[in-house]
């Protein structure tokens, strides 16, 4: 299962900051710059979400990461952005209450876009 791969090496925040690099882009920009106005290293941040996922995903979720991780390129790239943006979203939930889906869902395919900050 590559989801219990991605959360045992990207638990730790040095290999979730080199992972989050790996991943660039907009996400990863948008990321740091979330962590940060949290007062901590992206790799930390990541860490955390990692980690929380791990404690509060339900089995749909596990399932989701497998499935993405599976069809991709770079799967623990792919399962560690959807982690992240589940994370995001879940930092976000209460300040955003427009009833919309969130963007990491498994069903909305959008997981290429960056979430909204």
């Amino acid at each position: 299962m590559i989801v219990r791969e991605i959360v045992h090496t990207c638990s730790n925040a040095h290999v979730a900051r080199a992972a989050l690099a790996s991943i660039g882009g907009d996400f990863a920009r948008l990321f740091a710059a979330k962590a940060s106005s949290d007062n901590m290293p992206a790799g930390v941040l990541a860490a955390r979400m990692v980690k929380d996922f791990a404690r509060s995903a339900d089995d749909d979720e596990w399932e989701c990461v497998n499935t993405l991780a599976r069809r991709a390129d770079q799967p623990i790239l792919s399962g560690l952005r959807f982690i992240l943006s589940r994370g995001i979203h879940e930092r976000n939930a209460s300040a955003k209450a427009d009833g919309a889906p969130p963007s990491y869902m498994c069903g909305s395919a959008k997981l290429s876009g960056a979430w909204t900050a």
